[in-house]
């Protein structure tokens, strides 16, 4: 009997669990807002574009790369205009010089913008829209481009108190730091088309000229102890890769290398080994050091410690290549 009734229970729950319903959760789909599906055009004085992201920063940076390239259009009708004046002239690299400043035209930072519309579209997509005045635009740029060179003015009165090599460095940095203003003023120009540019283009110009004049002028000689007297070829060519003077000079403008080797013989498995400590200290006309570096570098030979310590000369024009003549001189040049 109590066997029975345990059965009879245990039927009595299989058949309520076969009969209860499951309940199932379904996520209501979010609403596409009118603005997504329908995004306003940019117009004469205002650039408008969308971003998607898996959050909103992201879509933010997505919504202005995009408007970035809204920017590039616009460079495309202005250089476009341009080629038709052109028409029947010899100017093949146009076309390729206009591919080239419109893919660097979407890599200008857009600073001044309104974030207009924003929403969370669900399965982790976020959705914004941003809005950019091209009048505020035109005056962010401007203003970031004379705070810019007004930095660059404030440091080149101090660096021109330093050695050369480290107004070389300066130089070069900027330099390099303005390679895109001409993209910029391109932009600027379409934003603004009364706007004229040639004083900044002047002002990196010389820059330009600055740096080119200390290329020309510096100069750089080496010497070492008889130890370190084949490890002078690397470092030569190492300076002269970089398209400055290797010259027994004096002046402000000229440096003096000096490389210090230290070298041992050792055996290791039928090889012989040249286990060297190598000491490179540069100082400028004044006696001064203005860079240093040790190294330890180890050249092997199965055919004698002579060819062994001339593998020491190919090992450091190996570590050249790799590392880089400045890293190795322990010198920013």
């Amino acid at each position: 009997m109590k066997y029975f009734t345990l059965l009879l229970i245990g039927i009595l729950l299989v058949l309520g669990g076969c009969g209860a319903e499951k309940k199932v959760v379904v996520s209501k789909p979010k609403m596409i807002p009118t603005w997504y599906s329908y995004p306003p055009k940019s117009n004469a004085t205002e650039l408008y574009a969308l971003g998607e992201g898996k959050n909103q920063k992201d879509a933010i940076t997505n919504a202005l790369t995009q408007m970035a390239s809204t920017l590039s259009v616009s460079v495309s009708s202005s250089f476009n205009a341009k080629t038709v004046v052109k028409e029947g002239m010899q100017n093949s690299s146009q076309g390729t010089y206009t591919n080239e400043t419109l893919s660097r035209v979407q890599e200008i930072r857009i600073s001044s913008y309104e974030l207009v519309q924003s929403k969370s579209l669900g399965f982790k997509r976020y959705a914004v829209l941003v809005k950019s005045n091209k009048k505020s635009l035109f005056l962010s740029m401007k203003q970031e481009i004379e705070q810019n060179f007004s930095i660059i003015e404030k440091e080149e009165v101090q660096v021109k108190k330093s050695n050369t090599i480290e107004q070389l460095a300066f130089y070069r940095e900027k330099k390099v730091s303005l390679e895109s203003l001409p993209n910029t003023l391109i932009v600027m120009n379409v934003l603004n088309p009364g706007f004229d540019g040639d004083e900044y283009i002047r002002k990196t110009q010389n820059i330009g000229w600055s740096y080119q004049d200390i290329v020309q002028n510096i100069s750089f000689w080496i010497n070492s102890n008889s130890e370190a007297s084949n490890l002078k070829a690397p470092i030569a060519k190492g300076i002269s890769d970089k398209h400055l003077k290797i010259k027994n000079s004096k002046g402000e403008m000229h440096f003096n290398i000096s490389i210090d080797a230290k070298i041992e013989k050792a055996d290791s498995y039928g090889f012989v080994l040249a286990r060297s400590e190598i000491n490179i200290v540069t100082k400028d006309y004044k006696g001064s050091v203005v860079g240093s570096n040790t190294l330890s570098l180890v050249g092997q030979s199965s055919q004698g410690y002579g060819v062994a310590k001339q593998d020491l000369a190919y090992k450091l024009n190996a570590m050249i290549k790799k590392d880089g003549i400045a890293k190795v001189l322990g010198l920013d040049i």
